[in-house]
């Protein structure tokens, strides 16, 4: 039997430097967190300030940073966005939201984990990204013009919250 020969190549970057990767053509996906979160029969969500969705209503979340694991990202992007603090119950779907420029080009691609979150303090008020950001009953949501994606997943997180 002949072994396999195999490269593997490792990027080194001097101590202290941080690697940023552009959200606009990036060279690969960003990952990024978005929550679900619940009261009573409302949802949380927010009008988007920054592109992609600008103006657009989705759930709040944003970009792991590097050194940062996906439930401390959401906490942190909660709390920044609308100023609530959550607890994470679970982890409701992957989403890979991908779009396009003219020429068919890549110009944003995020691999989003969604959870499950519950709200555990303050009041939401838009912040960093959000224009605006509001309680919307559960059974109104299409009245919103959210993405399909969106829809599953709440609908998805409220399945599991009833669990």
């Amino acid at each position: 039997m002949k072994p396999i020969l195999t490269t593997i190549t490792i990027m080194m970057q001097p101590v202290g430097m941080q690697c940023t990767m552009k959200r606009k053509y990036p060279s690969m996906p960003i990952p990024a967190v978005a929550g679900v979160i619940f009261s009573g029969d409302r949802v949380l969500v927010v009008k988007r300030a920054n592109p992609p969705s600008k103006g657009q209503w989705s759930l709040p979340g944003g970009a792991v940073k590097i050194g940062e694991t996906c439930e401390d990202a959401l906490r942190r992007e909660i709390d920044e966005e609308v100023g609530l603090g959550v607890k994470i119950k679970a982890l409701v779907e992957v989403v890979d939201k991908i779009f396009l420029d003219d020429q068919g080009r890549v110009k944003y691609h995020y691999i989003i984990l969604e959870y499950l979150a519950e709200h555990v303090k303050g009041r939401p008020r838009a912040c960093s990204d959000a224009m605006q950001v509001k309680w919307v009953d559960v059974a109104k949501l299409s009245l919103l013009g959210l993405g399909q994606d969106t829809i599953r997943v709440i609908d998805k997180a409220w399945k599991m919250r009833a669990k």
